[in-house]
């Protein structure tokens, strides 16, 4: 069976759903990943027609994980047992209390098809042996660059990379619609920090944005904080906080907003020019985690 190199930026596409809606009960306590469909479970099928061995899931999954021993695989007896199951599903039963949605790319990402709570079903050729996450109780999710303007237009032009390809290091995410564009919090939370700077290379404007509940900070880079903010003051999710602009040193040489997710109580962002050690996780789990594309 072929593997496929995907990526985030796959178009999403809707595939129809298929298998007949069985009766269902409440979910009693799943077993857990024994390589039995038990009550409770979404379980992934090598074969047809829930034939073939199982792999058997309690929760959702970002990523099924392309090698072992690390990937999830077929526990169960029968053929493909121990394989991986990252492109190597055919077929499904959700024995969940909840619609689960099988994705094409890791971090519910591309085309999906959705199997209702008690569904027994194939998956489609634009899914079969090309699955690589799913999601329990699925949430509708807005891209990530959409959300920090509320218009459309933006884009991710500068992923977190983890210290690997971007030039100079790069801890956040940058987001670029264009100046003035209007920059919303992605999340809510209390004003911890405000430096407003000035365009060009001198005065790097930031707005930490303390998240108690979640014990996280973001922070936000360069653009122009609105004059009625001020330390102290509680934000909510979408609110209006700053205008796009280029404040301070930046190797973008553009207007963007550089968005930095924080663990804990941070004033100011990670350091990254000429810093050697990374500070901060890949944020993608945790914007997933607040019903965001993470694009």
């Amino acid at each position: 069976m072929r593997t496929l190199n995907k990526v985030l930026t796959t178009a999403t596409a809707v595939a129809a759903v298929g298998g007949s809606v069985l009766a269902t009960a409440a979910p009693a306590m799943a077993a857990g990943r024994n390589g039995v469909c038990d009550n409770g479970e979404f379980c992934l099928y090598y074969n047809s027609g829930q034939k073939g061995s199982v792999s058997d899931f309690t929760s959702s999954v970002a990523d099924y994980g392309a090698k072992q021993p690390s990937c999830f695989d077929f526990k169960g007896p029968g053929a493909g047992k121990g394989k991986c199951v990252k492109n190597s599903a055919a077929s499904v039963w959700n024995r969940t209390g909840k619609t689960v949605r099988v994705y094409f790319n890791s971090n519910y990402g591309g085309k999906y098809q959705d199997f209702k709570a008690g569904t027994k079903g194939n998956l489609n050729s634009g899914l079969k042996n090309q699955n690589a996450s799913h999601a329990i109780g699925p949430t509708n999710r807005v891209n990530m660059s959409w959300a920090l303007y509320r218009a459309s237009g933006g884009h991710i032009s500068c992923p977190f990379d983890g210290y690997t390809t971007t030039p100079g290091r790069h801890e956040g995410t940058d987001i670029a619609r264009g100046i003035g564009s209007d920059v919303h919090a992605l999340v809510s939370g209390k004003i911890i920090y405000i430096a407003r700077g000035y365009n060009g290379r001198s005065g790097l404007s930031t707005i930490s944005i303390y998240n108690a509940s979640l014990k996280k900070t973001v922070i936000y880079l360069h653009s122009a904080p609105r004059s009625s903010l001020r330390v102290g003051q509680s934000i909510s999710k979408g609110q209006i906080i700053a205008d796009e602009a280029w404040h301070g040193v930046s190797s973008a040489g553009a207007a963007h907003t550089h968005v930095e997710m924080r663990p804990g109580y941070q004033k100011l962002a990670a350091k990254s020019v000429g810093d050697p050690h990374l500070d901060n996780p890949n944020p993608v789990s945790f914007w997933l985690s607040q019903g965001y594309n993470y694009r």
